[in-house]
């Protein structure tokens, strides 16, 4: 009989989970606040991404026309719950340092990837990015009901593969000629995920590095 009632409060939660909407949401931690990017985030993306190296970005964000495309087309996006993307905002500064999205959404599947993300230099290395991380994968995770969250990279950037395995992922293969750079190239990707199950494990690992010394 407990079994049975076990059952039934996980599949009421999971189908409560299923019928909330992945986005668009503020997420707030204690350093950064992630907004719904919105056309009056234009001007501050504009000066965050000054001075930023482009290299591994398949959409690289170099003028102002670029940074208005990339916002009309993600609330496009939103508009078909395809993508939901944000603008990185530091509290303690008020001032946006970056953008991060959630796309490749499939509700059905409770599947998503977290990425297109970037970061002024100066929060680079900081508690800017674990803290983003966090704030969205669990939200996916506990408030949606994701069942897969999925990481990609290019193949020749290796910061951002060692960042992805420092979260926890677990890496899946290569997709070779996946994507076309901004050059021209082919891009061979490579694929890394996290599944519920792994996802207490990431989240006391992110934890620990955003609040590094308390004990965890």
């Amino acid at each position: 009989m407990e079994a049975n009632l076990e059952r039934h409060d996980y599949m009421a939660q999971t189908t409560e989970m299923s019928n909330r909407a992945l986005g668009p949401i503020v997420l707030e931690g204690n350093f950064v606040r992630l907004e719904p990017l919105r056309r009056d985030h234009g001007k501050e993306l504009l000066n965050a991404i000054q001075g930023l190296s482009w290299d591994w970005f398949l959409y690289p964000l170099h003028r102002k026309e670029d940074v208005d495309r990339r916002i009309t087309e993600s609330l496009e996006a939103e508009k078909k719950d395809e993508a939901y993307a944000f603008a990185v905002r530091l509290k303690g500064s008020n001032r946006v340092v970056g953008s991060t999205s959630y796309f490749g959404i499939v509700t059905r599947h409770k599947r998503v990837e977290i990425g297109s993300t970037w970061y002024t230099s100066d929060v680079q290395g900081t508690t800017v990015n674990p803290e983003c991380k966090y704030l969205l994968l669990k939200h996916a995770f506990e408030d949606w009901g994701a069942r897969r969250i999925q990481f990609t990279t290019d193949i020749n950037n290796a910061h951002s593969q060692r960042a992805i395995l420092k979260l926890g992922a677990k890496f899946e293969g290569t997709l070779r000629n996946h994507a076309i750079r901004a050059d021209g190239s082919m891009r061979d990707s490579l694929v890394y995920s996290i599944l519920p199950d792994e996802w207490p494990a990431v989240r006391e690992g992110l934890l620990v590095r955003i609040h590094p010394g308390e004990g965890r």
